[in-house]
């Protein structure tokens, strides 16, 4: 594994570069490439205009230094009742930025909510991680070492690398 140092917001970090695997022992993310940051522009200007499929939305986070509002492309999970944001990237910095805020808010269109944000513990993130592959797998699999499909038990292991939130409305259902 080769990784790189970064620095971003201040923070020195470590980053993934391109399809290589993380070690669950460091605080790391998957830094994307240059074609994968086009890629989330372009979608995130077409989520944000209102298009994309039923699971699609724009979070947008404070950033938690300067106070500058930051915005990407996710994927937004229903399960069990409750919606969930996975970073499937690791410790990204929206990531960062959502711990330190504690909030959310999600948009598509003209339409936006916002969330308080709950960090769900590693132990109950394998059922939630299984989900989340199975369902975007086309688009997410490729972060995780487990294939779509597995049983929950094989996520247990690399569960505390993978960020993942609860929302809890704070308005009014606009979404």
């Amino acid at each position: 594994m080769r990784l790189a140092p970064s620095e971003r917001d201040g923070q020195k970090c470590l980053a993934v570069r391109n399809n290589e695997s993380m070690n669950s022992t460091d605080s790391l993310y998957r830094e994307p490439n240059a074609l994968e940051r086009t890629v989330n522009r372009g979608f995130g200007i077409l989520v944000g205009l209102g298009l994309g499929l039923r699971h699609n939305y724009i979070v947008q986070v404070r950033g938690r230094r300067t106070g500058r509002l930051y915005s990407t492309p996710i994927n937004l999970l229903e399960f069990g009742g409750k919606r969930f944001l996975v970073a499937p990237r690791g410790n990204t910095q929206w990531v960062r930025n959502a711990e330190a805020g504690g909030e959310i808010v999600l948009k598509k269109g003209r339409k936006e909510q916002r969330f308080r944000i709950r960090i769900v513990a590693s132990r109950e993130r394998p059922e939630i991680l299984k989900a989340y592959l199975d369902r975007f797998k086309l688009t997410v699999q490729r972060y995780f070492p487990v294939r779509a499909g597995s049983g929950a038990s094989a996520y247990a292991e690399i569960a505390e690398r993978y960020p993942v939130f609860e929302l809890i409305p704070l308005d009014a259902a606009l979404l």
